[in-house]
């Protein structure tokens, strides 16, 4: 069964996921948020102390706030940046991104190098993991379910209690809800929801709690 560890990083609290192969080694990076270089060398500093070898960069979606780190694990680890490319003009526009909340454009261009897809099967650490594309959040917002761990990395798809939000360029709340019911909500109860935000939560909570869905 694979780790995984948190990690909460830029003023927008974005949780940053290394999964990894306790026996490989092997890992994956999901959403890199780090703003300056004490979240790059703390990120930096448990792979090392764990001697992992970083195989992958996954983002769950390109909004600024889950892609600060995107260029910097890029250029360490020699990774490509994987990513649903009908979020890639949120990549394109990341500066843009920057300016409209307030923050100085200290980002570049991400582009997205390895396309993925609703239905894609990939591996991370040597386990199946499936690729939902649940859009609403933004256009290319996707879900990663680990069926073996039991785990699915929501990214800002859902949240404990509650939902992404839709105000957003290329945001759609109907769709978003539509996806949710659908493809979020139908996985195993006791599946474990590490989303984008905040606090774990489970599948099973959120059907019968989430006052949104």
């Amino acid at each position: 069964m694979l780790k995984i560890k948190t990690f909460t990083f830029n003023m927008f609290g974005v949780n940053t996921y290394i999964v990894w192969n306790p026996d490989t080694r092997e890992a994956a990076i999901i959403d890199p948020g780090m703003i300056n270089e004490d979240e790059q060398l703390a990120l930096d500093r448990f792979i090392k102390n764990n001697n992992l070898t970083v195989k992958q960069l996954i983002n769950t979606h390109m909004h600024v706030d889950h892609i600060f780190g995107d260029i910097y694990v890029k250029n360490k680890y020699g990774v490509d940046v994987k990513a649903c490319p009908d979020d890639s003009f949120l990549g394109e526009r990341a500066a843009a991104q920057c300016r409209m909340f307030g923050l100085p454009e200290s980002i570049s261009m991400v582009t997205i190098d390895h396309k993925l897809q609703h239905g894609d099967t990939i591996e991370i650490g040597g386990e199946k993991v499936e690729v939902l594309g649940v859009p609403g959040h933004s256009p290319g917002s996707i879900v990663l379910y680990f069926p073996q761990s039991k785990w699915a990395i929501t990214g800002d798809v859902i949240f404990k209690s509650s939902i992404g939000r839709t105000d957003l360029v290329g945001g759609n709340h109907h769709q978003l809800i539509d996806g949710i019911r659908n493809k979020v909500l139908t996985l195993p109860g006791d599946t474990i929801v590490y989303p984008g935000h905040g606090d774990p939560t489970t599948i099973d909570r959120e059907e019968r709690h989430n006052p949104f869905v």
